[in-house]
């Protein structure tokens, strides 16, 4: 199927294809026609399924079909809420792109900036506000926005916002909005939480699923390695000696942990940056920008501050940190092999995370293949901060070859060995108990 056979008015049409799109995904190919009819829609996608496209093109055509004044003042129709600045930003990009040819006015706000900016462009007249909860209600407080003619209403990541406690802003954000309206609610999980906010908040809605959390992206390689927590730095600096690692995405699990990687890094030689919430706004899309455009090499950084960004092409991601949320992982990891792209996930395991791995493995129903030689294998015990490895034992760079094994890797090899026999027998008794 092809955009053209959606139904989509021909200005939109013209966009999509400026922008070099032709074929929908699926999510915008089962979401598009619901709601060019007016519908509510819950869609349980993660990031990098083209779930954007799935509501800003209805929004924008029904937006067109008014036929409204577009001088004098202009009420808001339409608001989309993001849990953070980065994707409420691309939210907004790609709204003026898919319209730009419709005369429509798209607005982004969001905090940690001034708001001079923000209320003059409002008083100008918005057709389509694109906000992060926190500023939003400030400046409905404060008067300067009105949602009382809100048509359309999109929650973005909902399940992000349940994790960065943002439930509550929403809940007292749709209460200024009329009942009669259109929404779309858009999560990657569905907890309890988030169901409940979308029984009240949606109508009869079409459910739309694509890609279950449980299912990782086909088309990615992934690998994990075993090393000792004090080696991972050391791991990831000779990995990086890869010139086929053109962009590599670095999850840290803290803060202070992602600007520590970037000070290694960087000593090394290696172009990083660091994106995470300690971070001004302008510090963040500079760094956002600057990787996007290949100056820099490598971005370390938060899930929090990570998602819902949008990198075409991203080669590697590097779970520098295991989450402790198994779903997680099968976030970060699809931020390659997008819109059916290759890509490496490269993932690094301490003694500590064994059971994190496991979780990771029994959600995704795969063993994550175990790349056996290379210099910093796990042994037990403590270990200090290796220097690095000398330029002989280096042997080659970037990943080690598979299914082969070191001596020095015996040790760490039986260790593991023994943690998986325990974490079975303890699964078994765990599933009889249930």
């Amino acid at each position: 199927m092809q955009f053209k056979n959606l139904d989509i008015i021909e200005p939109i049409q013209k966009a999509l294809k400026a922008e070099g799109y032709t074929q929908p995904t699926p999510i915008q190919e089962q979401a598009i026609p619901p709601l060019l009819e007016g519908n509510d829609l819950l869609g349980c996608a993660q990031t990098g399924t083209g779930k954007t496209a799935a509501f800003a093109i209805p929004i924008l055509q029904k937006l067109s079909y008014q036929q409204r004044n577009l001088k004098g003042n202009r009420p808001i129709k339409a608001l989309v809420l993001a849990p953070t600045r980065e994707l409420a930003l691309q939210i907004s990009d790609s709204f003026k792109a898919y319209g730009k040819f419709l005369g429509l006015k798209t607005l982004v706000i969001y905090g940690g900036v001034s708001q001079n900016p923000q209320t003059k462009a409002l008083s100008a007249g918005v057709d389509i506000l694109v906000a992060t909860p926190g500023r939003l209600l400030d400046l409905i407080n404060q008067k300067y926005i009105r949602l009382n003619q809100i048509e359309s209403f999109v929650l973005d990541e909902a399940d992000m916002m349940l994790d960065m406690g943002m439930l509550q802003e929403v809940r007292k954000i749709i209460k200024h909005m009329p009942v009669e309206r259109q929404n779309m609610l858009f999560s990657a999980t569905m907890p309890t939480e988030i169901a409940k906010l979308a029984g009240t908040m949606l109508n009869k809605p079409v459910k739309v699923t694509i890609t279950p959390v449980s299912s990782t992206v086909e088309v990615i390689e992934q690998n994990v390695y075993h090393v000792n927590k004090a080696n991972k730095i050391n791991l990831l600096n000779h990995l990086l000696k890869n010139k086929e690692i053109v962009s590599a995405l670095v999850f840290s699990r803290t803060k202070h942990g992602a600007d520590k990687i970037v000070k290694h890094l960087e000593r090394a030689g290696h172009k990083a940056q660091a994106i995470h919430g300690n971070k001004s706004q302008n510090a963040r899309q500079l760094a956002l920008n600057n990787f996007k455009e290949r100056k820099t090499r490598v971005l370390v950084a938060t899930d929090i501050a990570a998602r819902g960004i949008d990198i075409d092409e991203l080669s590697h991601v590097f779970n520098y940190d295991l989450p402790e949320v198994p779903e997680t992982y099968v976030h970060r990891i699809g931020r390659t092999g997008r819109a059916g792209l290759g890509g490496s996930a490269i993932a690094f395991c301490d003694q500590d995370e064994m059971p994190l791995l496991a979780g990771i493995e029994k959600l995704t129903l795969k063993s994550i293949p175990v790349v056996e030689v290379h210099p910093f294998p796990m042994v037990p015990g403590p270990v200090e901060v290796n220097p690095g490895p000398s330029r002989r034992s280096l042997g080659h760079q970037g990943a080690a070859p598979k299914n082969r094994r070191s001596h020095g890797d015996s040790r760490g090899k039986k260790e593991r060995d023994r943690f998986y026999a325990k974490s079975k027998k303890k699964d078994n008794r765990s599933s009889l108990n249930n």
